[in-house]
């Protein structure tokens, strides 16, 4: 066990009167990765972060509502779990189009992708990494960044991290190098 959560619904159940668990999950060594900021809004991430130490955010997509809750984020490198699929099952946004991943991405905050619950909402993580480039249009640099934050922003000891990244990286440079071209153009911007 290395971290202590908090799930359910937001709407009438705030973070803050877990703060106490918190404290002592946080006391024995626990990471805090609450979920927050999916149904509640920005209230409930602020709240994830004051009263529960949150180093973590699962979902908190809705903090593109409030600019000044996604400076703070950005600013203190604080990740957002995000599972596109389910926030669009649950009926946070309507299309992947409304969906803020994009905006968050480029306002600077780490974001993780992750299936939430891969079999009630019947997606799968390759799923969720192919609907980065397909339904979010996003480039191969923004994809690469937001996989290597799974490894950045794990609670992994530095070492393994740097290890992972590097493997990462390796694996990288073998597909950018196996998919060029022989006249040293990329057809694949790996």
């Amino acid at each position: 066990m290395v971290a202590l959560g908090l799930a359910g619904a937001e709407a009438g159940a705030p973070p803050e009167p877990f703060a106490l668990y918190f404290e002592r999950a946080r006391s024995a060594g626990l990471h805090s990765v609450p979920h927050a900021g999916e149904f509640a809004g920005p209230e409930s991430i602020w709240g994830a972060l004051t009263a529960l130490g949150a180093e973590r955010i699962a979902h908190g997509v809705r903090a593109i509502e409030d600019p000044t809750l996604v400076n703070y984020l950005a600013q203190h490198h604080i990740p957002l779990d995000i599972t596109p699929t389910s926030n669009l099952l649950l009926g946070i946004y309507p299309t992947y189009v409304a969906h803020p991943l994009p905006r968050l991405h480029a306002a600077g905050i780490p974001i993780t992708v992750s299936t939430d619950d891969p079999a009630l909402f019947q997606t799968t993580l390759n799923e969720e990494v192919t609907r980065l480039a397909t339904d979010f249009d996003l480039d191969v640099a923004a994809i690469n960044d937001i996989l290597l934050n799974g490894i950045r922003y794990s609670f992994l000891p530095a070492q393994r991290r740097q290890e992972l990244e590097a493997a990462f990286q390796s694996e990288r440079a073998i597909l950018k190098t196996k998919h060029s071209s022989g006249d040293g153009s990329n057809l694949l911007n790996i």
